[in-house]
């Protein structure tokens, strides 16, 4: 299970925008993430995780999206379980 959201998603959302706004325009784009995080109470790390996972999920830059990693975690579920029931069934054969 995972841990709860210490931030609510509004914020997380208002803050990812005004970072990428921030980080277009030259001119506020140095130190850009520590300073909005710094008004809105976020851990400037923190905004960086979910601006970096905002382009990801928006096709601006390679990695995994978070739909896919959430079927990911879904399938390596139903392997386990699978494996399990194989597991069980070659025993009790």
């Amino acid at each position: 299970m995972a841990a709860p959201r210490k931030y609510p998603d509004e914020l997380r959302e208002r803050a990812i925008r005004l970072a990428l706004e921030a980080r277009r325009d030259p001119t506020t784009r140095t130190g850009a993430l520590k300073r909005i995080g710094g008004q809105l109470g976020i851990n400037p790390e923190t905004l960086r995780n979910w601006v970096v996972q905002a382009e990801i999920d928006a096709g601006d830059r390679p990695g995994t999206s978070t739909d896919d990693a959430v079927r990911l975690a879904e399938l390596e579920k139903e392997v386990r379980e699978l494996r399990r029931a194989n597991e069980l069934f070659s025993v009790a054969a």
